[in-house]
């Protein structure tokens, strides 16, 4: 059935159903079980076939999101787990990682503990991840014959004597969108200089990522973390099917941090019996001049089979680490960043033609 629904006007549309909710809308509610008990969340549907869960509870992530049913973001075996089952001591961060389509790490560490982050309570990628939003605001409107879906809500991390960082997010999306819009603003309310790390782990899974999907970067230079990545067979961009013990791979890629834009994505060149014929992966479209490090973590094993795209401002290599090297971020007291992600489906549309000519540079 054709979708030419979509972009019929508001009047004409309210013809046709007594509510728009019969076709996109935002669902809130309370998960109920396991660990999970008494989180906030809210699920979004477009029309088009690309519906998400916002963890509102937890910094407002993504934690489920599906195309038409096709999983795209990667899920981790604690799955979703309530705020209050934190643990910040060194990698027990890992006990409550959902993984998802999206958690957002700092906001004063990211990366393994290290003497600093312990001090302050900070472990493996930072607590921002495990605090629940505040004020938080759901809004459908009509805005210049578009349908808008919003979520706004501000995440607090502080403590006395310490930092005093909030991050603002809005999470937006329409009537037959494809993808999803992220506008985060990080203010140090407080009085003191803080140090700031903030990592946008956008986690992809089987089946966009698979043995028929390469990984796309426009990467001027690429190097390996550490022997494991410098000594794999396989180059970073290849992605092999799932195997016995795999070691992770991390790898430090440099975009050209001059330009406002650029465009990474997990791609699949031909399809596959688990995708659509016209669903070619997923994109995610962010400004390298406010997010100048890219990381990208390959985890191919068994059970944990997952790519990792991760634009930051700090990298990965935790606060004394990022200190000693001089590449430490600091807010000052009432400064104000801002920053915008745009994750969307690569379908065959202008998407497609720019990954596919991607990959025949392959």
């Amino acid at each position: 059935m054709s979708n030419h629904w979509l972009n019929i006007s508001e009047r004409e549309l309210k013809r046709y159903v007594g509510r728009l909710d019969q076709l996109a809308g935002i669902q809130s509610y309370v998960l109920q079980d396991g660990k999970a008990w008494g989180s906030r969340c809210a699920s979004v549907y477009t029309g088009s076939g690309l519906e998400f869960t916002v963890y509102l509870d937890r910094c407002m992530d993504i934690s489920h999101a599906r195309y038409k049913g096709i999983p795209l973001g990667w899920r981790s075996t604690p799955g979703d787990v309530a705020p209050f089952y934190y643990e910040p001591e060194g990698i027990r961060w890992l006990r409550s990682y959902f993984g998802g389509l999206l958690t957002t790490c700092g906001l004063t560490n990211v990366g393994p503990p290290c003497e600093k982050s312990e001090l302050n309570g900070d472990g493996l990628p930072g607590r921002i991840s495990n605090t629940p939003g505040e004020d938080v605001c759901i809004e459908k409107r009509w805005v210049n014959e578009r349908y808008e879906l919003v979520l706004r809500g501000k995440m607090r991390q502080s403590a006395l004597f310490m930092e005093n960082l909030v991050l603002e997010r809005e999470i937006k999306t329409y009537l037959g969108a494809n993808a999803i819009w992220i506008r985060d603003k990080v203010v140090n309310d407080g009085f003191r200089k803080s140090p700031f790390m903030i990592l946008y782990h956008i986690n992809i899974g089987w089946p966009v990522v698979s043995e028929n999907a390469k990984v796309c970067i426009p990467a001027i230079k690429t190097v390996p973390r550490d022997e494991v990545g410098s000594m794999a067979p396989d180059p970073w961009y290849e992605i092999t099917p799932p195997a016995e013990g795999y070691s992770e791979r991390v790898y430090f890629h440099t975009l050209d941090n001059s330009l406002d834009e650029t465009i990474i994505g997990i791609y699949q060149s031909h399809t596959t019996e688990e995708i659509e014929r016209n669903f070619h992966g997923v994109y995610v479209k962010y400004s390298p001049k406010k997010l100048p490090k890219l990381v990208q973590w390959k985890m191919l094993g068994v059970g944990e089979y997952v790519i990792g795209l991760e634009p930051s401002n700090a990298g990965v290599l935790g606060r004394d680490e990022t200190e000693r090297r001089g590449e430490m971020d600091y807010l000052y007291p009432g400064e104000i960043r801002t920053f915008e992600l745009e994750i969307g489906i690569i379908d065959d549309g202008v998407a497609e033609s720019y990954f596919r000519s991607f990959v025949e540079h392959f």
